[in-house]
């Protein structure tokens, strides 16, 4: 078994399995924790609690104008990079091929110099991120472990894509082969680490915003 016949068979099934059943993990033990019933009558001024969920996803997707000069670069280079990396992964031909042979499922992708442009964008914004880690004095000292081997495993395919495609260092195979690994080290990673804000994040303010309304505190 070569390589790229490794990536391609048992690591991407088990990475897969790691990723699905982890997720699930993660989630079923958040949404399963016993919380105490709210008995107190609700002061939500008769807006009803959902739409303050709703508003308080909306509001906190961008930092009020009082925080925009500690927190406003970061929340920036975030949106940049993580709308860089959406666009290389549902948007490049072979993604999109690999979304097909394991969903079934397929759409028409952009054209390949929108990909690698949006590649390079991105892997620049990520190092500018993580340098702005090591060089803020707050930030440098909050910083741990999974900071830093999320940014790695999340860089990571984006290199070895772009190395890829530029046949740069190696035979394109083992090129394709380390991408491959790459990317499976990324789905065993992510539920273990921060990168399940993925899935956190929206339900965490929306249940935040409706408790805030109902109690008639302002979002």
């Amino acid at each position: 078994m070569t390589l790229l016949d490794f990536a391609r068979g048992p690591a991407l099934l088990w990475s897969l399995v790691v990723f699905v059943v982890g997720v699930l993990w993660r989630l079923f033990g958040i949404f399963l924790l016993k919380h105490k019933r709210d008995l107190n009558e609700a002061r939500n001024g008769g807006v009803a609690p959902w739409l303050g969920g709703l508003k308080l996803v909306v509001m906190r997707s961008w930092p009020r104008k009082e925080f925009m000069p500690s927190t406003g670069y970061n929340e920036a280079m975030g949106y940049v990079f993580h709308i860089g990396l959406a666009i290389v992964v549902f948007g490049g031909a072979f993604h999109i091929t690999f979304i097909k042979g394991l969903l079934g499922v397929s759409w028409p992708s952009l054209p390949n110099s929108v990909i690698y442009f949006t590649g390079v964008i991105t892997v620049a914004t990520l190092v500018a991120v993580l340098v702005r880690r090591l060089t803020h004095p707050v930030l440098r000292v909050l910083s741990n472990f999974d900071d830093y081997f999320s940014w790695f495993v999340t860089i990571a395919p984006l290199v070895t894509g772009l190395m890829a495609v530029a046949h740069l260092g190696a035979r394109y195979e083992t090129l394709l082969a380390v991408h491959i690994l790459s990317f499976e080290l990324l789905l065993l990673w992510f539920p273990f680490g921060k990168l399940m804000h993925a899935f956190f994040i929206v339900p965490s303010r929306a249940v935040t915003g409706y408790m805030f309304t109902r109690k008639g505190a302002s979002t």
